[in-house]
């Protein structure tokens, strides 16, 4: 193995190691965040019925991140685990399965989201100009979706080996083409909500062309095109790992799809209240998953080296900055709900529901810190399955019901408080676990 790249994961301080490797995926997630809320402000500006359809479909656009992160983090894991034990050729053999497994996985992606989106959108809906506006948006990002599943793998394959800055400036390219298409595509050429996915997919794919070329140059492993092939004992390893991370991604289409079904009884208003709750919040998830990006090669390079004191150490490190981003995002969230509203002309009605949201599901964000970091100390170890029931547990056995039970109470204040309820669980079933995983392995090492 490389002497130089193993000083950096074994040697150098941890707090140094996570700064250095997270700031750049920091930064590209704060783009890529406020991307995620331009657009919606530049669809918020078509009318209050395009931001209602994004809302829609936007847990089906979440099973294409779910499948396209869900497989990447699966080659994460593994590769990071195998340059930890030195062994290069097959941390090259993972990325070259990684690569063609998600290529597969977009194929199927795009077939689905062409023949079964029209049944989806009408579970919700018999309003015409939603369900053509909702339509119109998911035929593109799902049909068009080959760039974000090829430039998200070569992101992992790039994090896993310690490079956090090239996956910056791909995920920069993708979100800044993004930012500058969509009001050219959306006002100057008049093309509406397709404007605003067409400036998504082409964002995408510029990032994948670049990925490409840093996976290609890449120091700790060389991958080759004409050399992409399955492995089927590396299939069946990326999977331990992604299998979990995507039930457990795509479980939040179920949570959505459930809420808008709850929240739509009350107000299609309150459904757009949900899908700009949500392009909000990533400003404040989205630094955190860029630090946790950085950390889980951290974790699993150690891991495999077996160096407990460094996986104690950069565990605590990561659960410090976490809990710190979260605090700062739960203060914003109460002191200024209605400045954020405004960003996405929000009318009187919305921000009747909106404030009361941002105020009250944000009282979770803390909590999330802690889950979100021994999640992915659970992936690094290849425990996938663990953030899987985590996943479960939150989203679908207690939030979901909780939010049906509690807006029969309390209306729909009683939806966002189930956020709350659903992350009080997960957290004792994290650290249930993670005191569990700690005794009868890193313990040990």
């Amino acid at each position: 193995m490389n002497e130089i790249k193993q000083n950096k994961m074994q040697t150098m301080p941890i707090p140094a190691l996570i700064i250095s490797m997270s700031l750049p995926m920091m930064l590209s997630m704060l783009i890529q965040a406020l991307y995620n809320i331009v657009d919606s402000i530049f669809i918020s500006r078509v009318s209050e019925a395009a931001l209602t359809a994004v809302s829609l479909a936007f847990p089906l656009q979440n099973i294409v991140i779910a499948l396209s992160v869900g497989t990447s983090v699966g080659i994460n894991s593994l590769l990071s685990r195998r340059l930890g034990e030195q062994k290069e050729e097959e941390a090259t053999h993972v990325a070259e399965t990684g690569l063609f497994l998600s290529f597969i996985t977009y194929i199927a992606v795009a077939i689905l989201g062409l023949t079964l989106s029209r049944t989806y959108v009408k579970m919700f809906t018999n309003d015409k100009e939603l369900i053509s506006l909702t339509l119109t948006y998911l035929h593109i990002v799902m049909g068009i979706s080959f760039g974000i599943f090829i430039s998200v793998s070569c992101e992992k394959i790039l994090q896993g080996t310690g490079d956090t800055f090239h996956p910056m400036l791909m995920q920069l390219m993708g979100a800044i083409t993004n930012i500058i298409l969509d009001p050219i595509f959306i006002f100057t050429f008049k093309l509406g909500i397709a404007g605003a996915a067409y400036a998504t997919v082409i964002g995408q794919i510029l990032s994948m062309v670049m990925s490409i070329y840093f996976v290609r140059k890449n120091k700790y492993i060389h991958v080759r095109i004409r050399s992409i092939r399955p492995r089927k004992k590396i299939v069946g390893e990326i999977y331990q790992v992604a299998l979990p991370t995507i039930i457990m991604n795509s479980i939040g289409t179920i949570m959505t799809s459930a809420l808008n079904a709850i929240l739509i009884g009350f107000s299609s208003t309150a459904v757009s209240v949900f899908g700009v709750y949500f392009k909000l919040q990533s400003f404040i998830f989205m630094p955190l998953f860029g630090m946790n990006s950085a950390l889980t090669p951290i974790l699993g390079f150690n891991y495999g080296a077996r160096n407990r004191k460094r996986m104690v150490e950069a565990i605590k490190w990561g659960l410090l900055i976490a809990v710190t981003i979260m605090s700062i995002g739960t203060l914003i969230f109460n002191l200024v709900p209605d400045k954020l509203l405004s960003l996405f002309n929000a009318s009187e009605e919305m921000l009747s529901y909106g404030v009361p949201a941002l105020k009250i599901i944000s009282l979770h964000f803390v909590s999330a810190a802690f889950s979100i970091i021994l999640i992915s100390t659970f992936q690094a170890m290849g425990l996938g399955y663990i953030s899987m029931i985590v996943s479960i547990l939150r989203q679908i056995v207690v939030l979901v019901p909780s939010a049906f039970i509690l807006s029969r109470i309390f209306g729909i204040n009683g939806v966002w408080a189930s956020f709350i309820v659903g992350e009080a669980v997960a957290l004792i079933f994290c650290v249930t676990m993670f005191a569990r995983v700690y005794n009868k392995k890193i313990k040990l090492l």
